[in-house]
Protein backbone atom coordinates (compact mmCIF):
# COMPACT_ATOMS: atom_id res chain seq x y z
CA UNK A 1 0.00 0.00 0.00
CA UNK A 2 1.37 3.48 -1.10
CA UNK A 3 1.77 6.24 1.57
CA UNK A 4 -0.82 7.88 0.08
CA UNK A 5 -3.47 5.53 -0.09
CA UNK A 6 -2.76 4.30 3.71
CA UNK A 7 -3.61 7.97 5.17
CA UNK A 8 -6.22 8.71 2.09
CA UNK A 9 -8.75 5.81 3.52
CA UNK A 10 -7.65 6.72 7.36
CA UNK A 11 -8.71 10.01 6.56
CA UNK A 12 -11.89 9.77 4.84
CA UNK A 13 -12.83 7.56 7.78
CA UNK A 14 -11.91 10.47 9.91
CA UNK A 15 -13.69 12.85 8.11
CA UNK A 16 -17.34 10.91 8.35
CA UNK A 17 -16.76 10.78 12.00
CA UNK A 18 -15.33 14.38 13.02
CA UNK A 19 -18.76 15.58 10.67
CA UNK A 20 -20.98 13.31 12.48
CA UNK A 21 -19.59 14.61 16.19
CA UNK A 22 -20.06 18.14 14.54
CA UNK A 23 -23.27 17.90 12.39
CA UNK A 24 -25.24 15.03 13.98
CA UNK A 25 -28.04 14.86 16.47
CA UNK A 26 -28.53 12.21 18.35
CA UNK A 27 -25.47 11.26 18.08
CA UNK A 28 -24.23 7.43 17.31
CA UNK A 29 -21.23 7.29 17.37
CA UNK A 30 -19.13 10.46 19.09
CA UNK A 31 -15.71 10.75 17.98
CA UNK A 32 -15.02 14.21 19.51
CA UNK A 33 -11.45 14.04 18.91
CA UNK A 34 -12.04 13.34 15.13
CA UNK A 35 -11.91 16.78 14.21
CA UNK A 36 -8.31 17.26 15.85
CA UNK A 37 -6.08 14.80 13.89
CA UNK A 38 -7.55 16.16 10.40
CA UNK A 39 -6.75 19.25 9.24
CA UNK A 40 -9.38 22.17 8.24
CA UNK A 41 -7.58 21.65 4.73
CA UNK A 42 -7.93 17.98 4.47
CA UNK A 43 -11.58 18.57 6.20
CA UNK A 44 -12.18 21.20 3.33
CA UNK A 45 -10.89 19.49 0.31
CA UNK A 46 -12.69 16.01 1.54
CA UNK A 47 -16.06 18.41 1.57
CA UNK A 48 -15.39 19.68 -2.05
CA UNK A 49 -14.33 16.47 -3.45
CA UNK A 50 -17.63 15.03 -1.95
CA UNK A 51 -19.90 17.69 -2.96
CA UNK A 52 -18.63 17.94 -6.57
CA UNK A 53 -19.03 13.79 -7.00
CA UNK A 54 -22.79 14.32 -6.44
CA UNK A 55 -23.93 13.75 -10.14
CA UNK A 56 -22.01 9.94 -9.73
CA UNK A 57 -24.04 9.54 -6.37
CA UNK A 58 -27.31 10.76 -7.18
CA UNK A 59 -28.68 13.39 -10.47
CA UNK A 60 -31.93 13.55 -8.34
CA UNK A 61 -30.16 14.81 -5.44
CA UNK A 62 -27.53 16.79 -7.22
CA UNK A 63 -30.87 18.72 -9.06
CA UNK A 64 -32.69 19.31 -6.04
CA UNK A 65 -29.90 20.86 -4.35
CA UNK A 66 -27.92 22.80 -6.92
CA UNK A 67 -28.04 25.71 -4.26
CA UNK A 68 -27.81 23.96 -1.33
CA UNK A 69 -24.13 22.64 -1.07
CA UNK A 70 -24.39 21.88 2.50
CA UNK A 71 -27.42 19.81 2.34
CA UNK A 72 -25.59 17.26 -0.68
CA UNK A 73 -22.86 16.89 2.02
CA UNK A 74 -25.21 15.57 4.44
CA UNK A 75 -27.16 13.90 1.96
CA UNK A 76 -23.61 11.93 0.41
CA UNK A 77 -21.59 11.69 4.14
CA UNK A 78 -24.75 10.08 5.87
CA UNK A 79 -26.53 8.16 2.78
CA UNK A 80 -23.22 6.89 1.46
CA UNK A 81 -20.14 7.48 3.57
CA UNK A 82 -20.97 7.21 7.31
CA UNK A 83 -23.87 4.72 8.43
CA UNK A 84 -21.78 1.48 8.46
CA UNK A 85 -17.90 3.10 10.12
CA UNK A 86 -20.45 4.48 12.47
CA UNK A 87 -22.55 1.67 13.56
CA UNK A 88 -19.90 -0.81 13.78
CA UNK A 89 -17.71 1.25 15.91
CA UNK A 90 -20.47 2.14 18.23
CA UNK A 91 -21.19 -1.52 18.10
CA UNK A 92 -17.71 -2.60 18.77
CA UNK A 93 -17.13 -0.84 21.64
CA UNK A 94 -20.29 -1.92 23.24
CA UNK A 95 -18.68 -5.23 22.81
CA UNK A 96 -15.09 -4.15 24.12
CA UNK A 97 -16.63 -2.68 27.63
CA UNK A 98 -18.64 -5.73 28.27
CA UNK A 99 -15.27 -7.77 27.37
CA UNK A 100 -13.40 -5.62 29.84
CA UNK A 101 -16.22 -6.23 32.50
CA UNK A 102 -16.16 -9.79 32.12
CA UNK A 103 -12.15 -9.34 33.14
CA UNK A 104 -10.33 -8.79 29.35
CA UNK A 105 -7.04 -6.62 29.35
CA UNK A 106 -6.30 -6.83 25.89
CA UNK A 107 -7.86 -5.85 22.85
CA UNK A 108 -6.19 -5.98 19.08
CA UNK A 109 -7.50 -3.44 16.77
CA UNK A 110 -6.77 -4.92 13.08
CA UNK A 111 -6.46 -2.35 10.63
CA UNK A 112 -6.93 0.88 13.05
CA UNK A 113 -6.21 3.86 11.10
CA UNK A 114 -6.80 7.23 13.05
CA UNK A 115 -9.06 5.31 16.04
CA UNK A 116 -9.13 7.12 18.90
CA UNK A 117 -10.35 4.89 21.66
CA UNK A 118 -7.78 4.91 23.53
CA UNK A 119 -7.57 9.07 23.49
CA UNK A 120 -11.25 9.30 24.17
CA UNK A 121 -11.05 6.74 27.33
CA UNK A 122 -7.78 8.13 29.44
CA UNK A 123 -9.50 6.19 32.34
CA UNK A 124 -8.53 2.92 31.02
CA UNK A 125 -5.27 3.08 30.75
CA UNK A 126 -4.85 0.85 33.41
CA UNK A 127 -7.45 -1.52 32.74
CA UNK A 128 -6.90 -2.18 28.98
CA UNK A 129 -3.81 -2.77 26.41
CA UNK A 130 -4.30 -1.68 23.36
CA UNK A 131 -2.55 -3.13 20.13
CA UNK A 132 -2.92 -0.91 16.60
CA UNK A 133 -1.95 -3.49 13.78
CA UNK A 134 -1.83 -1.32 10.42
CA UNK A 135 1.23 -0.44 7.74
CA UNK A 136 3.83 1.40 8.72
CA UNK A 137 2.74 4.44 6.23
CA UNK A 138 -0.46 4.43 8.23
CA UNK A 139 0.85 4.03 11.90
CA UNK A 140 3.83 7.14 10.77
CA UNK A 141 0.61 9.56 9.54
CA UNK A 142 -1.10 8.83 12.81
CA UNK A 143 1.78 9.29 14.97
CA UNK A 144 2.76 12.50 13.51
CA UNK A 145 -0.95 13.71 13.84
CA UNK A 146 -1.10 12.86 16.98
CA UNK A 147 2.19 15.02 17.71
CA UNK A 148 0.43 18.21 15.70
CA UNK A 149 -2.68 17.99 17.96
CA UNK A 150 -0.34 17.79 20.87
CA UNK A 151 -1.55 14.12 22.28
CA UNK A 152 0.60 12.16 23.90
CA UNK A 153 0.71 8.43 22.81
CA UNK A 154 -0.30 6.82 26.14
CA UNK A 155 1.69 3.78 27.84
CA UNK A 156 -1.24 1.13 27.25
CA UNK A 157 -1.13 1.62 23.47
CA UNK A 158 1.47 -0.18 21.40
CA UNK A 159 1.63 -0.23 17.54
CA UNK A 160 2.49 -3.08 15.77
CA UNK A 161 3.63 -2.25 12.09
CA UNK A 162 2.32 -5.42 10.03
CA UNK A 163 0.04 -6.39 6.89
CA UNK A 164 -1.55 -8.17 8.96
CA UNK A 165 -3.12 -10.32 5.59
CA UNK A 166 0.04 -11.41 4.73
CA UNK A 167 3.25 -11.82 7.07
CA UNK A 168 1.53 -11.28 10.77
CA UNK A 169 1.56 -13.57 13.22
CA UNK A 170 0.68 -13.57 17.07
CA UNK A 171 4.76 -12.80 17.74
CA UNK A 172 4.16 -9.58 16.43
CA UNK A 173 2.03 -9.02 19.25
CA UNK A 174 4.02 -10.77 21.72
CA UNK A 175 7.11 -8.74 21.02
CA UNK A 176 4.72 -5.51 22.00
CA UNK A 177 4.30 -7.17 25.47
CA UNK A 178 1.11 -9.22 24.80
CA UNK A 179 0.32 -11.95 26.91
CA UNK A 180 -0.20 -15.47 25.52
CA UNK A 181 -2.37 -16.82 28.74
CA UNK A 182 -4.42 -13.78 28.98
CA UNK A 183 -8.27 -13.45 27.12
CA UNK A 184 -8.16 -10.56 24.17
CA UNK A 185 -11.11 -9.23 21.87
CA UNK A 186 -9.89 -8.71 18.50
CA UNK A 187 -11.50 -6.25 15.96
CA UNK A 188 -11.44 -6.47 12.48
CA UNK A 189 -13.54 -4.11 10.85
CA UNK A 190 -14.42 -3.08 7.47
CA UNK A 191 -11.65 -5.35 6.45
CA UNK A 192 -13.21 -8.83 5.36
CA UNK A 193 -15.17 -8.37 2.22
CA UNK A 194 -11.53 -6.94 0.51
CA UNK A 195 -10.16 -10.18 1.31
CA UNK A 196 -10.57 -13.45 -0.34
CA UNK A 197 -11.94 -16.44 1.35
CA UNK A 198 -9.36 -18.17 1.95
CA UNK A 199 -7.49 -14.67 3.43
CA UNK A 200 -10.50 -14.15 5.81
CA UNK A 201 -9.38 -18.56 7.10
CA UNK A 202 -5.59 -18.05 7.01
CA UNK A 203 -6.32 -14.85 9.40
CA UNK A 204 -8.70 -16.31 11.90
CA UNK A 205 -6.50 -19.51 12.12
CA UNK A 206 -3.30 -17.15 12.69
CA UNK A 207 -4.94 -15.02 15.06
CA UNK A 208 -7.07 -17.38 17.30
CA UNK A 209 -4.14 -20.37 17.37
CA UNK A 210 -2.04 -19.65 20.75
CA UNK A 211 -4.65 -17.90 22.54
CA UNK A 212 -6.96 -19.14 25.48
CA UNK A 213 -10.58 -19.54 24.91
CA UNK A 214 -12.98 -17.26 26.09
CA UNK A 215 -10.82 -14.80 23.49
CA UNK A 216 -13.00 -13.07 20.63
CA UNK A 217 -13.60 -11.20 17.67
CA UNK A 218 -16.03 -8.83 16.32
CA UNK A 219 -16.30 -8.26 12.40
CA UNK A 220 -18.21 -7.23 9.70
CA UNK A 221 -19.01 -9.49 6.54
CA UNK A 222 -21.03 -8.48 3.42
CA UNK A 223 -23.82 -10.90 2.95
CA UNK A 224 -24.58 -13.07 -0.38
CA UNK A 225 -26.67 -9.76 -2.12
CA UNK A 226 -23.48 -7.38 -1.84
CA UNK A 227 -23.32 -7.82 -6.07
CA UNK A 228 -26.81 -8.11 -6.47
CA UNK A 229 -28.39 -5.23 -3.98
CA UNK A 230 -28.29 -1.93 -5.64
CA UNK A 231 -29.63 -0.34 -2.00
CA UNK A 232 -30.92 2.49 -1.14
CA UNK A 233 -29.99 5.38 -3.89
CA UNK A 234 -27.47 2.37 -5.33
CA UNK A 235 -25.56 3.16 -2.20
CA UNK A 236 -24.15 -0.62 -2.56
CA UNK A 237 -23.88 -0.80 -5.89
CA UNK A 238 -21.58 2.71 -5.80
CA UNK A 239 -19.81 1.31 -3.15
CA UNK A 240 -18.89 -2.07 -4.72
CA UNK A 241 -17.94 0.32 -7.85
CA UNK A 242 -16.02 2.53 -5.79
CA UNK A 243 -13.97 0.18 -4.36
CA UNK A 244 -13.28 -1.59 -7.75
CA UNK A 245 -12.02 1.89 -9.15
CA UNK A 246 -9.77 2.46 -6.86
CA UNK A 247 -8.04 -0.70 -6.90
CA UNK A 248 -8.82 -2.51 -3.67
CA UNK A 249 -12.22 -4.62 -4.73
CA UNK A 250 -14.34 -6.26 -3.07
CA UNK A 251 -13.85 -9.67 -3.09
CA UNK A 252 -15.82 -11.71 -0.62
CA UNK A 253 -19.64 -12.07 0.76
CA UNK A 254 -21.11 -14.59 2.82
CA UNK A 255 -24.36 -16.45 4.06
CA UNK A 256 -24.77 -16.67 7.30
CA UNK A 257 -24.83 -20.48 7.21
CA UNK A 258 -20.98 -19.69 5.77
CA UNK A 259 -19.72 -17.21 8.32
CA UNK A 260 -21.29 -19.95 10.63
CA UNK A 261 -19.36 -22.89 8.99
CA UNK A 262 -15.72 -21.13 8.74
CA UNK A 263 -16.12 -19.94 12.46
CA UNK A 264 -16.85 -23.35 13.83
CA UNK A 265 -13.99 -24.74 11.81
CA UNK A 266 -11.70 -22.20 13.62
CA UNK A 267 -13.30 -23.67 17.23
CA UNK A 268 -15.50 -20.27 17.42
CA UNK A 269 -19.42 -20.22 18.12
CA UNK A 270 -21.63 -17.00 17.54
CA UNK A 271 -22.31 -15.22 20.37
CA UNK A 272 -24.23 -12.62 18.50
CA UNK A 273 -24.79 -11.59 15.11
CA UNK A 274 -26.71 -8.24 14.20
CA UNK A 275 -28.21 -8.20 10.51
CA UNK A 276 -29.03 -5.34 8.58
CA UNK A 277 -32.46 -4.97 9.94
CA UNK A 278 -30.84 -5.51 13.27
CA UNK A 279 -28.49 -2.90 13.01
CA UNK A 280 -31.14 -0.72 11.67
CA UNK A 281 -32.97 -0.95 14.87
CA UNK A 282 -30.66 -0.77 16.98
CA UNK A 283 -28.37 2.39 16.16
CA UNK A 284 -30.70 4.25 13.27
CA UNK A 285 -34.86 3.93 14.96
CA UNK A 286 -36.38 6.87 14.49
CA UNK A 287 -33.91 8.64 13.17
CA UNK A 288 -35.24 12.29 10.91
CA UNK A 289 -32.27 12.68 8.95
CA UNK A 290 -30.73 10.58 6.08
CA UNK A 291 -28.90 7.81 8.19
CA UNK A 292 -29.52 4.03 8.13
CA UNK A 293 -28.20 0.84 7.78
CA UNK A 294 -26.38 -0.47 4.92
CA UNK A 295 -28.28 -3.23 3.21
CA UNK A 296 -25.96 -6.24 2.64
CA UNK A 297 -23.41 -5.41 6.02
CA UNK A 298 -23.69 -7.82 8.86
CA UNK A 299 -21.89 -7.42 12.58
CA UNK A 300 -20.66 -10.86 14.49
CA UNK A 301 -19.24 -11.05 17.67
CA UNK A 302 -17.54 -14.69 18.24
CA UNK A 303 -15.52 -16.02 20.88
CA UNK A 304 -13.18 -19.37 20.92
CA UNK A 305 -14.82 -22.17 22.45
Amino acid sequence: MKKNEASLTSLISAFGRAYHSKYDTPKIFDDYIAKEIITQKEFSDIRENMINGIQFFNSQIASEFQNDPEEILKWITQVQLSPTPLARAAYCENVLFHAMSQGVKQYVILGAGLDTFCLRHPELNDRIEIYEIDHPATQDFKKKRLAEADYQIPDNLHFVSADFTKNFTVQNLIEEGFETNQEILFSLLGVSYYLTKEEIVNLMNKLFTGVPSGSSIVFDYADENLFKEKGMSHRVQNMVQMASASGEPMKSCFTYEEIEGLLESLGLHINEHLSPVAINEKFFRNRTDYLSAFETIHYIYAVKS
